[in-house]
This record gives structure tokens, sequence and C-alpha cells, in this order.
């Protein structure tokens, strides 16, 4: 099992999407810590707040693998890419899915609850849980892009 401990949030416009893929984690044997949000529907958030604190329970070692859902994935992917060994992945179909993690690595799932229908949304997170790193010439890459990290971050 490739994830063994995922942490799960949202902004306001994920609340359903997250508890929904909580369930299907729980259901599915997963240890899972929920980052929140909860709040009423009218109520808007900011989702860098909870994709930071994915970021950094991934990189803590509290979780190994973190879903973050808002509107669109768009802005959770973006602030989970500001932290240095985050590889955060916005997905749309299974392909994305799997060469996220296949390819990519990734450690952090971004999913647009405005975009994906629910039920497909659970489907790729199971192909993201399953789906191992092929290694070989994609740890070559990786590698360039952890070099791009310590040119361009300050040290953490």
């Amino acid at each position: 099992m490739q994830f063994k401990k995922v942490g799960v949030a949202s902004d306001h416009a994920g609340q359903e999407l997250r508890q929904m893929i909580l369930d299907y984690l729980r259901s599915s044997g997963r240890e899972t810590i929920d980052f929140g949000v909860d709040v009423r529907y009218d109520t808007a958030v900011d989702y860098p707040d909870y994709a930071a604190l994915l970021a950094e329970a991934v990189l803590s070692g509290e979780i190994n693998g973190a879903i973050a859902i808002c509107g669109t994935g768009l802005g959770m992917a973006i602030t989970g890419n500001k932290f240095r060994g985050i590889r955060a992945c916005c997905i749309w179909d299974e392909y994305s899915s799997r060469m996220s993690r296949q390819h990519n690595n990734s450690n952090m799932l971004c999913l647009g609850s405005r975009t994906l229908n629910p039920y497909r949304a659970i489907d790729l997170v199971g192909i993201w849980l399953e789906t191992s790193f092929s290694g070989e010439r994609h740890q070559l890459r990786l590698d360039k892009i952890q070099e791009i990290e310590k040119r361009n971050f300050q040290p953490q």
C-alpha cells in the first residue's frame, strides 16, 4: 500500500467531495486525517491555508500522502508546489492520475469539486493510491526538479 496514512483537506467548495473521499479511504482500510474545513456553504475560506496544512504534514512525516480539494484543484496545486519536496498534481482523468504517480511520484493529489463528477473523482483517487512510481529515467527528472528547488527556494 503506497499511502498508508492520507491527509485530506478542502476549502468551502470541496466539503462534500472531501467527506466522500474520506469515507472511501476509510472503507479501503487507510488511516486518514481530516484537515478540514467545516464551514457553512456560504462562508468562504482561503484554499492556501488548507494546502499549506497538508504540505507541512507530508513534509513532517505526519502523513505520507495528501488529497487537496478546491473548486478547480488548481489553487491547491499551486500552493502545494510552493513547498520544497511537495509534488502536487491537479488531475482530471485516469491517465493524468496514473502518470502523476508513475512518472512524477506526486505526493499531493489536487481535485476540483466543481470540475469532476464526485464518483469519478473517487475512481481517480483509487488509481492515484494504487499506482507506484516507476523510477528509472523518471527519477533522473525528479532529481532535476530537486536541483531547481534548491536554487529557487530558501532552505527550510
